[in-house]
């Protein structure tokens, strides 16, 4: 049967599927995007840094021309070895369970999940490696089964190389599917092409590329965004100017850097605002506390969007906030141009060392612990309300374009000043 003759998803109906098993692809399928190099170029990024990215766009027309022209096996192969070859298994993992679903999430075609979501039974058989979507389709959309590519790996690190029966595409999903289901196939099927069908009701999927991604709030579980570097998907054009913005980047940092930490800080609002940084302020801070009053000083509860929050806090205020921490580098303390305290994590100490510098001044702290992304508070400590009626509420808000302020992961701190 031609592709054409198969209805498409949007006539298949989802009422009363309970009892039903479905199947479906992922790209051009569950996902809008029918490329998965997006993907792999976040995992490449996040992992190996700049230089993974860049070999990996380099491979990356020898992969587009072997798979449009030779066999789409082995230009899924290239991009698997172009980004996973020498990388530790357990970072993989890191970077699937806490990245990639945001991005997949926002890529998330209608129709497929109405369909997908509405069954008992939800199996997902895909030619990406599964160690890249298996977190995301089982812990959001409540897939039973992930049958994916297999990359194999020596000593804790990935080889680059597909285990057998190797990338599951064509006659390899196929035998992957009946020994998965045997001689009892699901009763739907979801796919953007004809080879995507087993012997059973089968839609497929058409290429639409207008159609408006599921929203998060029709997700089984809310998607908490809190770590990751780049703010935007990143396609060829997208990672290739990612690549030539770094030396750019790292320059800009470095001057960043500089007039946070040695300019006066009623100055660095302007130098900020000269090397592209915009602070703007709502509502009327309150004054500077006088040391010679009795006044105890004020506590800036801040919600935290990045590691850099108490010093756009101080920016905004003209003079430095002190700001206590719970795990942060010794990096980062050296080049703050605010004091920084760190946390015990012992309730009683933190608070006696709360209140000794509240005495000393203001004090901002993030009672959250740690970055989140997204447009709520995540559960925080009530530690602060204990200590001091002298308190004020700030809402951190950022817009990045490129780069996010910080990760949870750390380790990659000079992206924080590149990010504008």
């Amino acid at each position: 049967m031609a592709a054409g003759e198969f209805p498409t998803v949007d006539v298949c109906p989802s009422i009363g599927r309970e009892k039903d098993t479905v199947v479906a692809d992922m790209d051009g399928t569950l996902l809008r995007g029918r490329s998965s190099f997006p993907y792999f170029a976040l995992v490449a990024f996040e992992v190996g840094g700049v230089l993974r990215l860049l070999f990996l766009l380099l491979l990356a027309p020898l992969a587009g021309v072997l798979y449009y022209f030779v066999s789409e096996s082995a230009g899924i192969r290239v991009l698997i070895f172009a980004t996973f070859a020498g990388m530790r298994v357990s970072d993989i993992e890191s970077v699937a369970r806490a990245m990639l679903p945001k991005f997949y999430s926002g890529d998330l075609h209608p129709e497929s999940w109405r369909v997908f979501s509405s069954c008992g039974k939800r199996c997902v058989l895909t030619a990406n490696p599964r160690i890249m979507v298996e977190a995301f389709l089982k812990e959001f959309l409540g897939a039973d089964m992930v049958l994916g590519t297999e990359v194999s790996a020596y000593g804790g690190r990935a080889t680059g190389f597909v285990k057998e029966p190797g990338v599951l595409v064509g006659k390899n999903k196929a035998e992957a599917l009946k020994a998965a289901f045997g001689e009892a196939p699901p009763e739907i099927a979801l796919g953007d092409r004809h080879t995507d069908f087993p012997s059973c009701e089968g839609y497929i999927v058409p290429p639409k590329p207008e159609v408006k991604a599921v929203t998060i709030e029709k997700l089984p579980k809310p998607i908490i965004f809190h770590d990751g570097r780049l703010v935007q998907k990143p396609t060829p054009f997208l990672a290739l100017l990612t690549v030539l913005w770094i030396p750019v980047g790292f320059l800009l940092a470095c001057l960043r850097i500089a007039a946070g930490s040695l300019l006066p800080m009623p100055l660095v609002y302007y130098a900020f605002w000269a090397l592209g940084v915009r602070v703007t302020v709502n509502g009327t801070p309150p004054p500077p506390v006088h040391k010679s009053s009795t006044q105890s000083g004020v506590l800036f509860i801040c919600s935290h969007r990045t590691l850099l929050d108490p010093i756009f806090l101080s920016t905004a205020l003209g003079r430095p906030i002190p700001a206590v921490t719970y795990s942060v580098s010794r990096l980062s303390e050296i080049i703050s141009p605010i004091k920084t305290v760190r946390l015990s994590r012992d309730r009683a100490t933190d608070a006696a060392m709360i209140k000794k510098l509240l005495q000393e001044g203001d004090l901002a702290i993030c009672p959250e612990g740690t970055t989140c992304r997204e447009p709520f508070l995540l559960r925080f400590s009530s530690l602060f309300a204990e200590l001091t009626d002298e308190l004020v509420p700030v809402a951190m808000v950022n817009r990045m374009s490129m780069f996010h302020g910080t990760t949870a992961r750390g380790g990659r701190g000079w992206t924080r000043s590149t990010s504008s």
